[in-house]
C-alpha cells in the first residue's frame, strides 16, 4: 500500500500528539524546542505571507520564551504581507526597553517594508500590554505613517501567553 502524504502527516502528527512534557527528559525538550523553531523559521523564512496570526504568535513565544530580558523587534513586510525581514531591534531590562522610533523607521525604509508587526517580550511571564507599551505604539504607528508604511500588529509576549493589539481594538 502506496502512503501518501497526508497519510504521513496524520501518523506523525498523532506520534506528536500523544507526547507530554513529562515524557521527555532535558535533552528531548531541547531538541523538541529545536525542531519547533525549525518548522516555524521555515514559515517565517523571507518571502513567506504572514498569513496566520496563531502561528506568528506561537513562533514569537517560542523565539522569546527564553530570554531575561526585555527585547522589542519587527517583522517587516511587503505590500502582500510577506516576510522580508525579523530583526530585534531594542534589548532592555528585566522590565522595560527604550524603544526610538527613529531607528523603526530607518529600518522600514531600509528593507523598503510597506507593513509590519511589532513584537516584544514581558520576562514576567504576564503578557498583559503596559500603558508605556500602549503609547509606543500610538507613537511609532504616528512616525511610521509618515513614510505610507502600515502597523498590522503589535505582540506582547511571554513564555505562557501572547496578547495580540490588533485582536484588542488597541491599533
Amino acid at each position: 500500500m502506496k502512503k501518501t502524504e497526508s497519510s504521513v502527516e496524520t501518523v506523525m502528527e498523532d506520534r506528536l500528539a500523544s507526547l507530554r512534557p513529562s515524557d521527555l527528559n532535558e535533552a528531548e525538550k531541547r531538541s523538541l524546542i529545536a525542531l519547533a523553531m525549525k518548522v516555524l523559521a521555515i514559515k517565517h523564512r523571507a518571502g513567506r505571507p504572514l498569513n496566520s496570526p496563531e502561528t506568528t504568535r506561537n513562533y514569537l513565544r517560542l523565539r522569546l520564551a527564553d530570554y531575561r530580558n526585555e527585547v522589542f523587534g519587527c517583522l517587516f513586510l511587503d505590500n502582500r504581507h510577506r516576510i522580508i525581514a525579523m530583526r530585534e531591534l531594542f534589548h532592555g531590562t528585566i522590565d522595560g526597553a527604550s524603544i526610538h522610533p527613529r531607528v523603526v523607521v530607518q529600518q522600514a525604509l531600509e528593507v523598503n517594508a510597506a507593513a509590519l508587526v511589532f513584537f516584544h517580550n514581558h520576562p514576567s511571564g504576564v503578557a498583559e500590554p503596559s500603558h508605556a507599551d500602549e503609547a509606543i505604539t500610538r507613537r511609532l504607528k504616528e512616525a511610521l505613517s509618515l513614510v505610507d508604511v502600515r502597523v498590522l500588529d503589535h505582540f506582547v509576549v511571554s513564555a505562557g501567553e501572547s496578547v495580540s493589539f490588533a485582536e484588542r481594538g488597541l491599533l
